[in-house]
Parts: C-alpha cells; structure tokens; sequence
C-alpha cells in the first residue's frame, strides 16, 4: 500500500504509472457503485473501465487520488444511468415490436386502391428528370437531409432544396392529390 504524501500527490492519467496507481485505487468501487445501478456483472466491469479509459484518453491531470475518485465516481455513475435508460428503451421497443399485432385488415377495393395509387407514383417518378428523381428518391428513401444529399450529388445544400422543390411540383402536377389513395 502506498503513502499517504504518495496518494496526495498529483496524478497525471496518461501517465502509466500514475494511471496504474488510479485503477488500482479505483477499480473495485468504480465496479461496485456501476453493478449496483445496472445490476450487470459485464456491463457494470465494461463501464467501469470505460471511465478509467476516458481518464486516460483526456490525459485528466488530477490534484490528489481523491479528485481523481470523485470524478470517476461521477463519470461511472453517469455511464451506469445512460446504460440503464438504454437498454430499458431496448427492451420497450423490442416488446412493442414482438407484442403488437401487425395484422391490418383491408377490404378488397382499399388493396385495389392502394396497388393502384403505387403504381401511378411510381410510374410519374419514372417521368420525372433523372436530376430530379435522384434528389426526391434520396430525401424521402433514405432519410438524408439535405446537405448530405448535396454531398451525395455533389451540388449545393440550397441546388438540393430546389431539385426536391420542383420534383416535388412535378409530380403533384402529374399525379394529382385527389388521384393518390391514402388509407387510413
């Protein structure tokens, strides 16, 4: 065990001998404070020597032991909540996704308006210009904004917004919004 004038002295975190000295001070209650939270042997090790890392990687210079303690112990108490917050939105959504029920039912003439509303959307944004298909196609299928979409085409964020403007137009004068079934 060390001294105590060795403990009081400053603890540089990128410093492997003062880092050892850090972790070996650390480590167990870093561990038990995150196991308490997040009820997780694993994840509470993982969390725990992710604040020890994060110490690391800043190259935290700390007054005394006991600073470095008080900053770890916040910084895994932090990590242990969002953990927990996480995995319960996890598992919420993944209950929903299992045990809702999907099944939708439709009646003959809203599958035959529904098949027949793609195809003449589909076939006007065959019609549309191939610059003004590709940046509508990129916004509304794959949830780009617009200036990763300019990155994409390699054009403007404000040469995007009008593309989509004017595709947008087009088809709505193609198409025509009483033409287009929208089930419920």
């Amino acid at each position: 065990m060390e001294s105590q004038a060795e403990i009081q002295r400053t603890l540089n975190a990128a410093d492997s001998a003062d880092f050892r000295t850090i972790y070996d001070a650390t480590m167990q209650m870093l561990y038990r404070i995150s196991y308490r939270i997040v009820n997780d042997e694993e994840a509470a090790e993982d969390l725990a020597h992710d604040s020890l890392i994060k110490a690391n990687e800043k190259k935290l210079v700390f007054p005394s032991i006991n600073d470095a303690k008080y900053w770890l112990i916040r910084v895994v108490k932090n990590a242990s909540l969002n953990y927990v917050k996480r995995k319960n939105r996890e598992r919420k959504a993944y209950e929903k996704a299992l045990y809702e029920d999907h099944r939708i039912v439709q009646s003959g003439e809203a599958e035959l308006l529904a098949a027949e509303s793609i195809k003449i959307a589909k076939d006007a944004l065959d019609k549309l210009p191939q610059k003004l298909k590709e940046a509508i196609v990129l916004k509304e299928y794959s949830d780009l904004n617009y200036k990763e979409i300019g990155k994409v085409l390699g054009i403007s964020e404000g040469n995007v917004k009008v593309r989509i403007f004017r595709a947008r137009k087009l088809l709505e004068e193609m198409v025509g919004a009483e033409n287009v079934f929208l089930p419920n």
